[in-house]
């Protein structure tokens, strides 16, 4: 079972992994330069949820090493025990927790809206806004300083939360096939005769 449908599933999901934790990585960084400008990021001038590095740490780097090992165990050659598909498990948990995290993080970003100049101050105009500064876009030239901060932020939060839940989905899926792949063993042992 693990050669054919297991191993087979595996490497499906890590192909399609790779590209979402780039994208997740590359939305993170881009978080840093609001306005396309780097002088906000070198004066501090950032959304606070940006400096939490869910982009880049959890839906990046842990997603990134649970799609390496479910790799490494949808290849042939690896395909030899149960304790590879075991610990394929544990590594989906971490790329689950990984992208849970980014996912949090970009949700609390949008939640709360961004850092920005109104007037002459630096803050946080959106936190406690009622109703919602997401269904109120009159109320975003409040912001003057980045511009256009609030769609920049809107956007790449929105793009991070939704990478983020196809990981947690594909990520969930591999400790199924992963504990698939433990209870029933490689299937290209050969049954004596």
């Amino acid at each position: 079972m693990c050669s054919g449908g297991v191993a087979k599933c595996a490497r499906c999901i890590a192909g399609t992994l790779y590209p979402l934790v780039l994208i997740s990585i590359i939305c993170n960084i881009v978080l840093f330069f609001p306005g396309w400008d780097v002088k906000y990021a070198r004066d501090g001038h950032l959304t606070p949820e940006v400096k939490y590095l869910g982009g880049l740490l959890g839906g990046g780097l842990m997603v990134l090493i649970s799609a390496v090992y479910t790799q490494v165990a949808g290849d042939q050659r690896c395909c030899t025990g149960r304790c590879v598909m075991l610990l394929s498990i544990f590594f989906a948990a971490v790329g689950v927790f990984g992208a849970l995290y980014s996912f949090s993080v970009a949700a609390i970003g949008l939640r709360d809206g961004p850092f920005c100049k109104v007037g002459d101050d630096w803050t946080i105009p959106f936190k406690t806004s009622t109703p919602s500064y997401l269904t109120n876009s009159s109320s975003w030239t409040e912001c003057t300083e980045p511009p256009n901060v609030v769609r920049f932020n809107i956007g790449l939060f929105l793009t991070l939360m939704a990478v983020s839940s196809l990981q947690v989905m594909l990520c969930a899926i591999q400790i199924i096939n992963g504990l698939i792949g433990c209870i029933c063993g490689p299937s290209d042992i050969k049954e004596p005769v």
